[in-house]
């Protein structure tokens, strides 16, 4: 427990680095991009934006999961951080689609940029994104915090390109390049976006978690000595690494002490093998089958012909 709040707290203290230096980028950005006449720089403004409300939502998401369980919330608030990707994925979609339309119009009619400014600013920007990428890639294992890594990552490329194309454009002297740079930013910002929404959803809707196999787990399970057979078996998220399982195992009908050395090999093989710490296990010593998740017993029609 104290190596986890450790993490938490060296989370917190690295977005909020992060958020001061991004606020700081973003002003530079804007005041440029506007002097400059540049839509990369202002693409990158926006972009940077929403790296800022990602920082922000993450920042409130990693203070939410330090609350312990309560009555009401009994798994405490992973989620918050799953929630928190969630909405930033859906953030940089939107922004996407805006650099999208504003870079068209002006492939239309291109206005004059000044590259010499572009490139001073992306290599500034090149510098502090990749800093915050590489302060954010040690606690990049939490979906929440990889998120904003990701982002990160992203406007560190993106803003690289803008270097090369500003280049391009005080060579060649072609200023469609500007708008042309946008296109490329806008899909990198839809690429980085896609993946995060797809594992979040995966998450709020409780499927089996990235990496996890039913099959695995159920063969898992069965190589425990006095385990018969198991079904009715769920395995999901609660948080982007915190990971829980139900099911139920057939087992002889032993006395309970018998039982719990069964139960305590099956949990200890689920959190070393597949990294399961939350598990419902139900034991049953008769035949069964599942009907609408619930488990009922097989009446026997020799047993039933008999009691009549």
């Amino acid at each position: 427990m104290a190596g986890h709040s450790h993490d938490h707290g060296a989370s917190v203290s690295v977005l909020r680095t992060s958020l001061l230096l991004t606020l700081a980028y973003i002003l530079l950005l804007i005041v440029m991009g506007i002097r400059a006449h540049s839509l990369a720089l202002l693409s990158e403004a926006g972009h940077n934006v929403s790296d800022f409300l990602a920082i922000l939502l993450s920042l409130g998401a990693a203070f939410l999961q330090r609350r312990p369980p309560s009555a009401t919330k009994t798994y405490g608030y992973h989620r918050a951080g799953v929630l928190a990707a969630f909405v930033n994925a859906l953030l940089l979609v939107g922004i996407a689609f805006y650099i999208f339309v504003e870079a068209a119009q002006r492939l239309i009619h291109p206005p004059a940029v000044s590259a010499g400014t572009m490139i001073w600013v992306a290599a500034l920007g090149v510098a502090l994104n990749g800093i915050i990428a590489i302060l954010l890639y040690r606690s990049a294992h939490d979906l929440n915090i990889r998120s904003v890594f990701i982002h990160e990552l992203g406007d560190t490329l993106s803003t690289a390109a803008v270097i090369v194309g500003a280049w391009t454009i005080l060579v060649t002297g072609k200023n469609w390049i500007d708008p042309a740079l946008s296109f490329g930013i806008g899909v990198m910002i839809l690429w980085s976006s896609f993946g995060i929404i797809r594992e979040t959803l995966n998450i709020l809707l409780e499927g089996t978690p990235s990496g996890v196999e039913l099959d695995r787990v159920a063969d898992e399970i069965c190589r425990v000595s006095g385990v018969n057979d198991v079904h009715d078996l769920h395995v999901w998220s609660i948080g982007s690494h915190v990971h829980a399982l139900s099911c139920h195992i057939a087992i002889a009908d032993i006395p309970p002490s018998e039982s719990e050395m069964i139960l305590r090999d099956v949990q200890e093989r689920l959190r070393a093998s597949f990294n399961i710490q939350h598990t419902t296990i139900q034991f049953e010593h008769i035949n069964c089958e599942i009907a609408h998740g619930c488990v009922m017993p097989v009446v026997d029609s020799h047993q039933h012909e008999h009691k009549h």
